[in-house]
C-alpha cells in the first residue's frame, strides 16, 4: 500500500510541476537574457592491460571533488562541467576546465593503476564485463535494472547488424553502459524554445554523420555510431506481442516535430511514457510559486531523467533563477578533448545560426526525413547521404556548402572570438573530407587482425586511443596508424580471451557424409555438434572423419550422431588459460569446447594455446 500511495503522490506532483512550468512560461519568469552552455563528460577506466576497471568508487574517492559521480558501470564515471556564458571565449574555458578535471581524473585512477580514456564505446568490454558484479551497487540502479526487466517481462535482447551481427539475449541493463557520451547543453529562451527543439531535431544527424566514434562492441563491426542502436534496445522497455501496436521506445529521436511550448514537450513525456522512478517530495511546485519561490520540479525533472531523447528538453534552477535548455545526448564521448569542442562549437554554432525559414520546420521538413538521416548518419557516418531541402546532399558537401557556413555564422552572431571559431570548425571540416573516429578505429581493427587474435587487437586498439589521446593528443583526423609490436607477450590469461567464436557446427541428425566434407573442404580438424534443442552433445574430429571413411564403404546413411564422440570435457570462457592447457595435455585433446550456461559459445584448439604454454 506504501507503495501505491507513493506513487500516487509523485504523480500529483508531477502534475502540479507541469501546471507550475506552464505558468512561469506564461507570467514571463524563465531566465530568458542570457544564454549559457554547458557539458557532462563520461569516461572509461581502464586497467593496465586495458581492460574495463571495477574501481570506479575508489577512483572517486580518491579524486574527492563534487564535480565527478558515478555511472551505471564500475568502469565508467562522469564529469559535470560548471556552465559559462555563450560569449568571446566560452568555449576556451569550457575547454580549460574539461582539461582540468581530466587531469584530476588521470592523477586518481593512476593512483589504483588505472587509465581514463574518452571513447563511445570501450572496445575491450566483453561479456564478463557487463554482469551484475560490475554494475555500480547503488539502490537506484539496481531499482532500474528491476523496474526494466518487469515492465519488459523478462530479459533484454540485443540485435545489431552493420559489417558483423551481434544478437544476444541478456539478464540485465547493463549494456546500456558500454554508452559513453560527451552530452552538450544549451539554454534556450522560452519564447523560442519550440523553434529551437525543432531545429535541434533537424540537424542531429548531420552533426551525428561527421561526430561518430562507436564502430564496435564485443570485436563486432557494428554501426558508424553503435550508441545509437546500442542504448535503445539495451533498456527497451516494450516486450514483443502478438498485437501490431505502436509504442515509443524510452531512447527516441521522437516521431513529430513539437508545437506549442516547452511545457507541451513535457506533457507529450507524461503522456506517452509509464512512471517507472518516485521519491518522496515534500513541497508542492504550485504552492512554492504562489510564495514568490522558485520550484525546483522535482517529480518532473526525475521522470525526464527515465526518458533518453537524443535530445532533451530540460528545465533547471540557477542562481534562484529557472531556465530551460537542451541537452544534446547522442554525441559520443572522445576522441581527443579537441575534437570534442569542436563537436561543441558546431553544434551550437548550428543552433545559433538558424536561418528564419526554419523557424517553422513543419513548412520545411517532413520529421520522418529528419529522422532517416539520424538513422543514416549513425549507421554509416560520413558516408551517409542525407534529404535536405527536398535533395539528396553526400555528407561533406552539406557541410561544406551549407552547414559550415551557417555555424561559422552562428559563432560570430554570439560573439565568439574569430581565432577560436577558425581553429574549432577546421577540424570538422577536416573530418568531413578525411578520416573521422569511426573512420579510424575501422581501419586500424581490421590492420591489426591481420596479425594478431582478436582479444589482442582489441587490447592494442584501446592502447592506440590512449596514446594519441594523451600524447601529442592532436584531433583524430591527424592520427596514424598503430603499429602493433607482434611479439609482445599476450595480456590474455582466460579463454575467453583466445577462444573462437565463430564456428562450424553440425546437428547430430545430419548425414555424417556432410559433416566430413565441411571438415574437408574447410580445413577444420574438430566440430562441435548440437542436438534439436541448441545444446552441445557431442565433438567430431578429424580421427572420427578418417573412421567415418573406413565406415562409409559398408553404410553411407550413418549420422553425425553414429561417429561422434558423446563423452565431451568442456571449459567456461572464465577458465584460466593454464588450466585448459593442463587438462589438454593430460587427456591428449586438440580442442576443447567452450560452454556457458548450457550453451556452446567458442572453442580452443592447441593452435590457440601454443603461444601460452611455456613449460
Amino acid at each position: 500500500m506504501k507503495n501505491n500511495e507513493t506513487r500516487s503522490n509523485f504523480i500529483k506532483h508531477l502534475l502540479s510541476d507541469i501546471e507550475a512550468l506552464e505558468s512561469m512560461i506564461n507570467q514571463g519568469l524563465i531566465e530568458d537574457d542570457i544564454v549559457r552552455i554547458g557539458a557532462e563528460q563520461e569516461f572509461c577506466l581502464v586497467t593496465d592491460q586495458w581492460r574495463p576497471s571495477k574501481l570506479s568508487h575508489k577512483v572517486l574517492e580518491t579524486i574527492d571533488d563534487n564535480h565527478f559521480t558515478f555511472e551505471l558501470a564500475r568502469y565508467n564515471l562522469e564529469i559535470n562541467l560548471d556552465p559559462v556564458e555563450l560569449k568571446a571565449d566560452c568555449f576556451i574555458q569550457t575547454e580549460e576546465q574539461l582539461r582540468s578535471y581530466l587531469e584530476k581524473a588521470e592523477a586518481g585512477a593512476r593512483t589504483h593503476n588505472n587509465s581514463i580514456l574518452l571513447t563511445g564505446i570501450l572496445p575491450t568490454i566483453g561479456k564478463k564485463e557487463l554482469g551484475y558484479d560490475y554494475m555500480t551497487p547503488t539502490p537506484r540502479y539496481h531499482s532500474l535494472n528491476r523496474i526494466a526487466k518487469e515492465l519488459r517481462g523478462g530479459d533484454f535482447e540485443l540485435h545489431l547488424s552493420g559489417v558483423d551481427e551481434l544478437s544476444i539475449h541478456h539478464d540485465s541493463v547493463l549494456f546500456e553502459a558500454c554508452n559513453t557520451s560527451f552530452q552538450m547543453h544549451l539554454q534556450i529562451p522560452s519564447t523560442d524554445f519550440i523553434s529551437s527543439y525543432n531545429w535541434a531535431q533537424a540537424i542531429s544527424g548531420p552533426v551525428l554523420s561527421v561526430c561518430t566514434n562507436s564502430p564496435m562492441l564485443l570485436g563486432r563491426e557494428l554501426w558508424s555510431e553503435t550508441r545509437i542502436a546500442l542504448f535503445k534496445q539495451s533498456i527497451d522497455t516494450r516486450g514483443a506481442s502478438r498485437a501490431l501496436r505502436d509504442r515509443q521506445a524510452r531512447v527516441t529521436i521522437g516521431n513529430q516535430w513539437a508545437s506549442g511550448s516547452a511545457a507541451d514537450i513535457f506533457k507529450n513525456d507524461v503522456a506517452l511514457y509509464n512512471v517507472i522512478m518516485t521519491k518522496e517530495i515534500e513541497e508542492n511546485a504550485l504552492e512554492v510559486l504562489s510564495q514568490g519561490r522558485i520550484p525546483k520540479l522535482q517529480a518532473l525533472c526525475l521522470h525526464n531523467g527515465t526518458i533518453y531523447r537524443w535530445n532533451r528538453a530540460c528545465y533547471g534552477v540557477g542562481g534562484g533563477k529557472p531556465h530551460l535548455r537542451i541537452e544534446n545526448r547522442y554525441i559520443p564521448a572522445g576522441p581527443t578533448v579537441l575534437d570534442q569542442m569542436a563537436n561543441f562549437a558546431f553544434w551550437v554554432g548550428l543552433m545559433k545560426g538558424r536561418p528564419t525559414q526554419y523557424d517553422d520546420m513543419l513548412s520545411q521538413m517532413d520529421y520522418r526525413d529528419a529522422k532517416a538521416n539520424f538513422i543514416k548518419a549513425a549507421r554509416t557516418g560520413k558516408d551517409s547521404t542525407m534529404h535536405w531541402n527536398g535533395n539528396q546532399i553526400p555528407v561533406p558537401e552539406l557541410l561544406e556548402k551549407e552547414l559550415l557556413p551557417m555555424a561559422y555564422a552562428g559563432l560570430e552572431k554570439t560573439g565568439i572570438n574569430k581565432g577560436d571559431i577558425e581553429r574549432l570548425l577546421t577540424i570538422i571540416g577536416a573530418r568531413a573530407h578525411g578520416q573521422t573516429a569511426s573512420k579510424w578505429m575501422v581501419k586500424n581493427y581490421r590492420g591489426l587482425r591481420k596479425s594478431l587474435k582478436q582479444d589482442d587487437a582489441l587490447l592494442a586498439l584501446t592502447q592506440g586511443i590512449y596514446k594519441n589521446q594523451m600524447g601529442k593528443a592532436e584531433p583524430v583526423h591527424q592520427w596514424p596508424m598503430i603499429k602493433p609490436d607482434v611479439n609482445k607477450l599476450s595480456t590474455a590469461h582466460l579463454v575467453r580471451h583466445i577462444m573462437s567464436t565463430r564456428l562450424y557446427i553440425v546437428n547430430e541428425n545430419d548425414l555424417a557424409q556432410l559433416a566430413t566434407h565441411v571438415m574437408e573442404w574447410k580445413g577444420i580438424h574438430h566440430v562441435p555438434v548440437e542436438n534439436s534443442g541448441g545444446d552441445l552433445c557431442g565433438l567430431l574430429t578429424w580421427t572420427h572423419m578418417e573412421h567415418y571413411k573406413e565406415m562409409q564403404a559398408v553404410d553411407d546413411e550413418l549420422l553425425v550422431a553414429d561417429i561422434m564422440t558423446k563423452d565431451v570435457i568442456t571449459v567456461h570462457p572464465e577458465t584460466e588459460i593454464s588450466k585448459a592447457i593442463v587438462l589438454m595435455k593430460k587427456l591428449e585433446y586438440g580442442c576443447l569446447p567452450v560452454v556457458e550456461n548450457k550453451h556452446l559459445v567458442g572453442i580452443i584448439t592447441i593452435k590457440d594455446v601454443i603461444p601460452f604454454d611455456h613449460d
